[in-house]
């Protein structure tokens, strides 16, 4: 009756898969704590602040009286949404200059050139942010360079001020986000296969087609990556809008800082720094949900 049944073989456990294990953990640890202690537990406390109101000297209690302050101050809603609006805008015409600016790196210059370009585009960001910004006043401020040349060439019979609108705020926004849409993009052009475009052509597909059905499905990691990154450069972004903006900037990151370092009321800023959370996670999963990625396959792409 027994001899239908095969003796069971224990396999011996590899003496290689403990030491691996603590390794791999040894590895992670830095990585985990750097989350938890600078990403996660600031978050907590900052969703804890908000969710406060002070009833007296060190005396806090339970009220969501911060987020009641920012629905009934019209002020404080509009700038919320013209935020987010101006981030999606300045995103929307940084993929737009990005693109061709990618597509030349990646598929038409070759050798030094290519490298050349990648410096390019590289350089600006060789100084500091507020180097990059004040560079802008020289050129749009009212006795600045380009108020000079529309003088001088006769198309201003006075001196033009530039600085202080929605266009010059896009203009920084942009310039100082391209880098970040560039270089995703050019990683996922330069692994489609040429031999896809010419067989397109050889079928008789135009320009539009070939772009529509083939570069933009196989990029679209790329530029969901890049519109992510530059999305949340914009929207966290002080120093551009406001400086370039002036004092009707009306920028909500300008109004946080007002809580926290103006006015000393930290509920009210921990309560505007939360919605700016929601508000950039919102949208990023609306684009992602829109143009139908994944967020791992996102984040793969270099």
């Amino acid at each position: 009756m027994l001899r239908g049944l095969k003796p069971r073989v224990e396999r011996p456990m590899h003496p290689t898969t403990s030491p691996r294990r603590w390794m791999l953990a040894l590895m992670l640890t830095p990585a985990l704590l750097w989350l938890g202690a600078l990403v996660v537990l600031p978050h907590i406390d900052l969703l804890l602040l908000s969710l406060q109101t002070r009833v007296g000297p060190g005396e806090y209690a339970f009220s969501l009286a911060p987020y009641r302050t920012f629905i009934d101050e019209p002020l404080y809603w509009h700038t919320y949404v013209r935020t987010a609006v101006i981030s999606l805008l300045a995103t929307a015409l940084t993929l737009l200059l990005a693109f061709p600016v990618a597509w030349h790196i990646a598929k038409v210059a070759q050798g030094r050139a290519k490298l050349a370009l990648l410096v390019l585009c590289l350089l600006p960001f060789w100084v500091s942010e507020m180097v990059r910004t004040l560079g802008w006043f020289l050129l749009l401020r009212e006795t600045g360079v380009v108020s000079t040349l529309l003088q001088a060439t006769g198309l201003a019979a006075q001196p033009v001020e530039l600085l202080y609108h929605d266009a010059t705020i896009l203009v920084g926004l942009v310039y100082a986000s391209l880098l970040f849409m560039v270089i995703p993009l050019v990683n996922s052009l330069e692994s489609l296969d040429n031999s896809l475009i010419e067989a397109a052509y050889d079928l008789g597909g135009s320009n539009a087609s070939i772009l529509w059905r083939i570069v933009i499905p196989h990029a679209a990691p790329g530029m969901t990556s890049g519109c992510i990154v530059v999305f949340m450069l914009c929207l966290g972004n002080y120093l551009t809008p406001t400086l370039l903006g002036g004092k009707n900037s009306l920028w909500f990151t300008e109004q946080i800082y007002t809580q926290f370092i103006t006015r000393f009321n930290w509920n009210q800023g921990a309560a505007f720094g939360f919605l700016l959370l929601v508000l950039s996670s919102l949208l990023v999963w609306a684009g992602l949900r829109l143009t139908r990625q994944r967020l791992g396959a996102v984040m793969q792409t270099p």
